[in-house]
């Protein structure tokens, strides 16, 4: 037995990273997709996006943080308490206003763990943590004991943990010697040391697993045209896109950064547009 698993996680509306990674696990000979989340936003592409996932038709699907921020922005659910919330909810807006009929419940419908069995090895699979998808207790730099949580889940026991969220790639081991995998991220790679934040390639993993385990270990970073993306928000109606395509230029995320944010609510009445669409959609 022998298969080749692309695992893959926040595309965040990026699709000319997603294409390049796509193309690249032809070319590695993917038997198989694992997606673990956040699929959209802040990018513009949303339908190409989601038939892109159709075609690879994903083994493993687990739904991210920012998968739950579209579901319930799109419904109308969001509040505009925070410019962070405001940016949030517009988004999810677009989303709504450019989805595939039944794609917001699908999305709503991932799990946030899964555990997957493939030839020895069993794989515990989720966003962040196996019950909360968001939040730092993950993040690279935290205590082997924090990681240890990936493992704490019922029924048989996991032998590798892959999470994703904090967009880092990364192996390392729990207390026990179990492995820990991230796929990094194919839309939004980060890191704070600056010169391995310039690699802004898509990050996605590929393993094979035998008949005795874990055959390899591959962190691909597929180089793409970041102008491209730049073009497709350029030409689309998407809220913020001249934050989307200053972060193709630095690979900064500007999520939190309430003045930014502020600025552009104001400027553009993000606020008052997405309480319109919530009055709508709800009545």
């Amino acid at each position: 037995m022998k298969k080749r698993i692309a695992v893959f996680s926040d595309v965040h509306g990026n699709l000319t990273a997603l294409q390049a990674m796509y193309r690249d696990s032809i070319q590695q000979h993917a038997d198989e997709y694992w997606f673990i989340g956040d699929l959209l936003m802040p990018g513009p592409s949303v339908q190409e996006i989601w038939h892109i996932l159709q075609t690879m038709a994903p083994t493993v699907l687990v739904r991210g943080n920012w998968d739950d921020l579209v579901v319930r922005g799109a419904r109308g659910m969001m509040d505009t308490t925070r410019p962070s919330h405001i940016y949030f909810a517009r988004l999810a807006q677009y989303v709504a206003e450019h989805a595939p009929t039944g794609m917001i419940d699908e999305l709503a419908s991932w799990p946030m763990h899964v555990t997957k069995r493939v030839g020895a090895l069993n794989f515990g699979i989720s966003h962040n943590l196996p019950w909360l998808n968001m939040g730092q207790d993950l993040f690279p730099t935290q205590a082997t004991t924090n990681f240890d949580k990936l493992f704490n889940v019922a029924g048989e026991p996991v032998d590798i943990a892959i999470y994703a969220h904090v967009h880092h790639d990364l192996l390392r081991y729990g207390s026990d010697e179990r492995m820990i995998l991230n796929p990094g991220a194919v839309g939004e790679p980060f890191n704070h040391w600056r010169t391995l934040q310039r690699d802004l390639r898509a990050h996605y993993l590929m393993i094979e697993v035998d008949d005795i385990g874990l055959a390899e270990t591959s962190f691909r970073h597929v180089a793409y045209h970041r102008d491209q993306e730049k073009w497709l928000a350029n030409n689309s109606d998407l809220p913020y896109r001249e934050l989307y395509q200053k972060m193709m230029v630095t690979g900064r995320a500007y999520t939190h950064d309430d003045d930014l944010l502020t600025k552009y609510n104001d400027q553009y009445q993000y606020a008052a547009d997405y309480h319109r669409y919530a009055q709508k959609i709800n009545g």
